[in-house]
């Protein structure tokens, strides 16, 4: 995939596989929320209280999504981030389902389901990157 970004290109390696080899590789609540755009309850997700140092990584690819100084408690239920990690590793797409639109947020590289962005973040970016738990791995700072 090749994104532009003003005069600059940037090419990003993205991740194909077929259902039956992603269902090999997930469990079966991955392959749910990060295939086939589900959530997880809320207030239920590993991350939602996490507050440790690190970057919250695609459960899907690994690709390093948000930095834990960015992560915030927005009071939803699900871990929230005001920015990505780079804006390269975040796609957006309409999401009109449950009878409302939404901007849904995936994994750029791999596809993977995240989440969504709301526009009633914090300071400085004013955004809400409001994320599945299961969608994340996470890998701690030494």
């Amino acid at each position: 995939m090749l994104l532009i970004f003003g005069k600059e290109a940037l090419i990003v390696s993205q991740i194909k596989k077929s259902d039956e080899e992603w269902r090999q590789q997930l469990t079966e609540e991955e392959y749910h929320i990060c295939r086939n755009k589900g959530t997880d309850r809320a207030f239920s997700g590993e991350f939602c209280d996490t507050k440790t140092t690190g970057h919250y990584l695609c459960t899907c690819c690994g690709e390093e999504l948000f930095e834990s100084t960015t992560k915030y408690d927005s009071g939803c239920g699900w871990p929230s981030f005001y920015q990505p990690l780079t804006a390269e590793v975040i796609a957006e797409e309409r999401d009109a389902s449950l009878g409302m639109v939404r901007t849904e947020v995936m994994c750029s590289r791999c596809g993977s389901h995240l989440g969504h962005v709301f526009n009633d973040g914090p300071n400085p970016t004013g955004l809400r990157y409001c994320v599945n738990s299961t969608s994340l791995k996470f890998k701690g700072l030494e």
